[in-house]
């Protein structure tokens, strides 16, 4: 599938994320993330993609007749062609992963922790990577974390301006 969309004009470098929604069955969808491209495949599946370096989280949900099978969100930072990368379900060709959080409850928190972030009007994408990192270790072991702040976010883009 994705040898397809590569032929019809998708770069080799960019991230390809299959989405899934189909009503109480399967929900695959992004959080946040600046989508570069998508491809309708039917009526319940798309494609969409990522340019290299750019920040996306991918939640997956899942359920049968006796209730949920599977909660999960990954932030993921797409990654270019000579970079390593570690692999996802339904992420091609992978991605390095900044958090990686499963079961309704946590996945809830990390849902609510990118609701604050909006609110002091950050975008999601922009966030410190060490952030995503610190929520993961934190969320995962059931332990408070610090709440990302506009002093932290703009010593965050300092740091990265230095580093260019």
């Amino acid at each position: 599938m994705t040898a397809g969309l590569r032929a019809i004009g998708q770069p080799g470098d960019h991230t390809l994320v299959e989405l899934t929604w189909r009503e109480k069955r399967i929900e695959h969808r992004i959080r946040f993330g600046r989508i570069v491209d998508e491809h309708r495949l039917d009526r319940h599946r798309r494609i969409v993609s990522f340019a290299p370096g750019s920040v996306f989280a991918f939640v997956r949900w899942a359920a049968n007749e006796y209730g949920t099978i599977i909660s999960r969100i990954d932030i993921v930072r797409s990654v270019g062609a000579d970079e390593p990368y570690q692999t996802l379900p339904f992420v091609r060709s992978g991605g390095e992963i900044l958090l990686r959080i499963s079961g309704w409850p946590k996945v809830q928190r990390v849902l609510t922790a990118i609701d604050a972030i909006e609110a002091i009007g950050i975008d999601p994408p922009d966030v410190a990577p060490e952030h995503w990192r610190h929520l993961n270790n934190r969320i995962s072991v059931n332990e408070p974390f610090r709440v990302y702040s506009l002093v932290q976010h703009r010593a965050w883009l300092l740091r990265r301006e230095v580093s260019r």
